[in-house]
């Protein structure tokens, strides 16, 4: 992905007067007067990278009713390899497609056994819209929700894990 450039805003001078903002442009949500100069007369451009967006919606996603986890099965051991050597990814199981006032997410979960999918589907993608369209101030066109599998309260915390049988102490 090509490096995000941010231009520099201009600074005012020093006998210049505090710029203060409006009561009534407090009001305006962002998403409104994204591409416009901001109300309080400084100039510049925001860049909000996909790694950003994707985390925003990540959490919101996560913090679902009836999401067990993001990602799939594959993405999830790979995450525990990560997780064990230090790193981790907030973003697991989430791919967003960021313009310039729009912005498409893709997001692959497992559900909690018991919980209706399709309303599992619909909360995740009311919560993502919500939060990036507030957050991050771009428009949404779209939530992709891809429910892969299903996590059962008796399965264990690794999938791969058999229980050990015929064991004897020695």
């Amino acid at each position: 992905m090509d490096e995000l450039r941010n231009t520099p805003a201009p600074v005012a001078p020093a006998h210049a007067a505090p710029v203060t903002t409006p009561a009534s442009a407090a009001a305006v949500p962002p998403s409104d007067t994204a591409g416009l100069p901001d109300a309080t007369g400084i100039g510049g451009r925001t860049a909000i990278s996909e790694q950003a967006v994707a985390k925003v919606a990540a959490i919101a996603a996560r913090s679902v009713s009836g999401v067990y986890a993001l990602g799939n099965t594959t993405g999830r051991a790979l995450g525990a390899v990560r997780d064990a050597v230090g790193g981790s990814s907030a973003t697991q199981g989430v791919h967003v497609e960021v313009g310039e006032r729009e912005v498409a997410v893709d997001i692959s979960l497992v559900a909690v056994y018991g919980t209706a999918l399709t309303t599992v589907a619909n909360n995740v993608r009311a919560a993502v819209y919500g939060a990036v369209e507030q957050l991050v101030g771009l428009r949404v066109v779209e939530v992709n929700v891809e429910i892969n599998d299903v996590h059962l309260p008796a399965e264990s915390a690794d999938p791969g894990a058999k229980p050990v049988t015929g064991a004897k102490a020695v």
